[in-house]
């Protein structure tokens, strides 16, 4: 075995962000299909390049029904439960029974349901969701965190000053929940420490937390013990233009024309759970720390909020 894929290999990872049920990894991009459906090669891809579990991302009821159905085919994989904030529009033609959907998904699932979420503010993205309904059903889904006692999974786009009044109002509810993690970071520092000061969470990063050279500022100054890995795959992959990718020391053969595909190769622009490995080596190049040091803080982050009772 190659020292390189030994050591590859010796890191264990968890996903805290991977949106599995995209049809990216059906093959399908817009509206044609360019290559055969190949989550099952992604997925083994992952396991042998130190993936321990993965939780996929559900955003919406249609997210969360695939997301089941996938993690039901292997133990290592599990899901969060909730409306992302571009679509909590789908609450609108009936709140009750859409709130009660993902109760129902949650109740019948403890096994493999872990946190409530996508769930948030995103103002980036008024066009798919009006500010006035996401404020009302991000409140919301706090109370189904309460209810499971399940972490958050937190999505926080150019809205920070109403994300935290939210949470604030809200501090009791996470406490019951055991808190959570805002997902995908590319904040400024200030909105960091307001997030970590508020307490119970921590800080997801991938690729787009990484991608400009104040991003990196922001993230060499995070408390490891705060941090937690993810992809967002198939997207937030860490493209040779960002300010990051300086410190990319693992590479995997890549086909630029999705038509080329093969069983061994990644796709150029569409990322994968293995690439958690690039995040790392980004982070613990701006950290200067090694990075066996800090997988394994970040593993144990993760396990602390999310499989409290594993080991």
């Amino acid at each position: 075995m190659h020292t390189k894929t030994f050591l590859r290999m010796a890191l264990k990872y968890i996903d805290i962000g991977a949106n599995l049920t995209d049809s990216m990894y059906r093959g399908c991009y817009g509206s044609s299909t360019k290559h055969p459906a190949d989550l099952d090669i992604v997925l083994e891809r992952a396991w042998q390049n130190g993936l321990q579990k993965i939780i996929i991302t559900s955003g919406c009821i249609k997210d969360v029904d695939e997301s089941l159905e996938l993690a039901a085919k292997d133990d290592r994989l599990y899901t969060t439960v909730g409306a992302h904030p571009t679509r909590c529009g789908e609450f609108l033609s009936d709140p009750a029974k859409y709130y009660n959907d993902l109760r129902s998904r949650i109740k019948a699932n403890p096994e493999k349901v872990i946190a409530v979420g996508e769930c948030g503010l995103d103002y980036d993205r008024l066009h798919f969701c009006a500010k006035e309904t996401q404020l009302e059903y991000f409140e919301k889904q706090l109370c189904l965190a309460e209810e499971f006692q399940l972490p958050l999974f937190l999505h926080m786009r150019n809205a920070h000053e109403d994300f935290m009044k939210i949470l604030e109002r809200n501090r009791e509810k996470l406490e019951t929940c055991g808190g959570g993690v805002v997902h995908s970071f590319t904040g400024t520092l200030a909105e960091a420490k307001s997030l970590l000061d508020f307490g119970g969470l921590y800080i997801g990063l991938n690729g787009c937390s990484l991608k400009t050279k104040e991003n990196l500022e922001v993230a060499q100054q995070l408390p490891n013990e705060r941090i937690m890995l993810e992809t967002d795959c198939p997207w937030c992959g860490i493209r040779p233009t960002h300010a990051g990718h300086q410190h990319v020391t693992t590479k995997f053969p890549t086909v630029k024309k999705k038509e080329k595909w093969t069983k061994d190769t990644l796709i150029d622009g569409r990322s994968e759970p293995c690439q958690i490995s690039q995040v790392l080596e980004v982070i613990a190049g701006i950290k200067q720390q090694p990075k066996e040091q800090l997988a394994e803080i970040y593993y144990q982050n993760t396990l602390d909020l999310f499989f409290k009772s594993s080991k």
